[in-house]
């Protein structure tokens, strides 16, 4: 606790210093002196080691300590997703998902929050159904229509299938991704942006948890 209120200090010299945000401050001083990761570091970044692992090689204490080398919390955000796709390989959706736990881990953001102070809203559904059926349910309209009730949306973008770009009422953006998880199990992942506050996160977190439960009762259904 000591040495977080002492690096707080620092963080503040440097603003009154520099005319810097906290948050321009802590990044470049943390570039110059990486801190512990907190106790709870899995639950800042959002994510268990186990499935970071997994899906990118590295744990989070791995990923931080190699990040913290390269300098990346004075980097913005799609520079360290850029440096992780190209460096090191690693996915799409994964290399969104690290850059974020690292911000997070390293104070830079909110949980939920964008660098830019927007807020984010992530939840993924995985469903018994094989991958092709899971597109479907989002790609067609008529499918759409039996599980996302009065909510409407315009696909903008389509990779097939992996990815779509969508805007929903109000030009609100949604990033939706797409994985096999064998032949005949797949799971869906939903990314809304730029939200303006927590507020509107908290009521879009737990709308969309309702629709994924009505996509998965609904596509598993006889």
């Amino acid at each position: 606790m000591t040495k977080d209120k002492d690096f707080k200090r620092l963080v503040r010299a440097r603003m009154e210093k520099t005319g810097e945000s906290y948050t321009a401050a802590r990044a470049h001083l943390l570039a110059k002196s990486p801190q512990p990761l907190a106790d709870d570091y899995e639950s800042l970044a959002g994510m268990k080691d186990d499935a970071v692992r997994k899906s990118t090689g590295r744990s989070w204490p791995e990923w931080a300590a190699l990040l913290d080398r390269v300098g990346a919390a004075g980097w913005k955000h799609a520079e360290i997703a850029r440096w992780l796709r190209e460096t090191h390989d690693v996915p799409g959706w994964w290399s969104q998902m690290v850059t974020v736990g690292y911000e997070r881990l390293r104070g830079l953001r909110d949980k939920g929050q964008r660098r830019g102070g927007g807020y984010d809203v992530n939840k993924s559904k995985t469903v018994r159904v094989p991958l092709s059926e899971l597109w479907g349910a989002f790609a067609d309209e008529v499918a759409r229509a039996r599980w996302l009730g009065d909510e409407k949306l315009t696909i903008r973008t389509a990779n097939e299938p992996k990815s779509m770009r969508v805007r929903l009422a109000g030009d609100a953006p949604l990033d939706v991704y797409f994985e096999a998880k064998g032949d005949a199990k797949a799971t869906v992942t939903l990314q809304l942006r730029e939200l303006p506050d927590r507020e509107s996160a908290d009521r879009a977190r737990a709308l969309w948890g309702e629709r994924l439960e009505a996509l998965a009762e609904w596509i598993t259904s006889d």
